[in-house]
């Protein structure tokens, strides 16, 4: 499973998770098989213009995600995510990638409802 997390830092499992996935600098993108972490990247954010969410759905889908974990993110690009069959999960308490994972790994980190949406984007 390819897991993106939005990220401020490139540093791998270290880097300091992103507030809003749009906005963040970075995307930590993390391979696990069998409830293992077996390969870590990341890719700079190319970022989206002026309320562009499609934009910033595609730049995830075009890593190959099949889940995206999350601190905030507004209500499109949410449904956008979910017309492409890419999950978004909520964590916004883990301070880096690699308690988001362990988290993620445990099936403590759950499914974003579109109430929990931010209402500003």
């Amino acid at each position: 499973m390819r897991v993106v997390i939005p990220t401020s830092t490139p540093d791998g499992l270290l880097a300091k998770r992103g507030a809003h996935f749009g906005k963040a600098p970075f995307y930590v993108i993390v391979d696990i098989e069998n409830k293992e972490v077996k390969e870590v990247d990341f890719v700079q954010n190319p970022g989206h213009t002026g309320g562009a969410c499609g934009m910033a759905v595609a730049n995830i889908q075009n890593l190959g995600a099949e889940c995206l974990i999350v601190s905030g993110i507004g209500a499109r690009p949410l449904m956008g995510f979910k017309e492409a069959g890419i999950k978004v999960f909520f964590d916004n308490v883990s301070p880096t990638v690699g308690e988001v994972i362990e988290k993620f790994i445990r099936g403590e980190i759950e499914e974003i409802k579109p109430e929990n949406a931010c209402g500003v984007h």
